[in-house]
């Protein structure tokens, strides 16, 4: 039986179409509009989340400025914005929903909630390139690589500073929303009700 998919903090849509392209009922949410046509929630997560009818499972993705290591340079100088980002982080720890993933980059979320259950590395599903992705799970299995190939570029770590910088290092990369999708979006699909 598909199942209901949120996926909080994003604006590209990859993920939400990786399990929507599955059968399932998935909703991208972020307070940016969508990328891509398809449901979208243009709004805050905390209202997203008390939808009535529940969600079987929620991919959460939040900004990681205030958490990732590579930007210790401003946790230093703006711990209100670092405290404030771990709060979020907790919440959707917390968030009432049967399965869980959180993803970021190496950050203080390791040292000041918990260690990741897994760091994946692009490489792993088909795409030549290095960025070091943590994934902080509740009720999930790690996810199995699916297609490691050669290549070991820091194409993110090397983008030009520019405007949508942000944007292109936070996008989810195809090979990985489509592994997201079908090993845990299967939990999904053989269960008769997951809420």
């Amino acid at each position: 039986m598909p199942g209901r998919v949120l996926v909080a903090c994003e604006f590209s849509g990859i993920v939400r179409d990786a399990f929507a392209e599955r059968g399932h009922f998935a909703v991208s949410c972020d307070l940016l509009p969508s990328e891509r046509p398809g449901l979208h929630f243009e709004g805050n997560i905390l209202d997203a989340l008390r939808d009535t009818r529940g969600w079987d499972l929620m991919i959460a993705h939040p900004p990681c400025t205030y958490l990732a290591v590579s930007g210790a340079r401003w946790m230093a100088s703006r711990p209100h914005e670092t405290e404030t980002a771990l709060i979020f982080v907790r919440m959707l720890l917390n968030a009432p929903v049967a399965r869980i993933a959180l993803e970021n980059p190496i950050s203080i979320i390791s040292s000041r909630i918990r260690k990741p259950d897994q760091i994946i590395q692009p490489w792993m599903f088909g795409h030549g390139e290095t960025k070091a992705t943590c994934l902080w799970l509740k009720n999930l299995p790690k996810l199995v690589p699916t297609d490691i190939v050669d290549g070991r570029e820091a194409r993110v770590h090397r983008m030009p500073p520019g405007p949508d910088r942000w944007k292109e290092r936070s996008r989810t990369l195809p090979g990985i929303a489509a592994a997201m999708a079908e090993q845990w979006g299967a939990l999904l699909e053989g269960e008769p009700d997951a809420r």
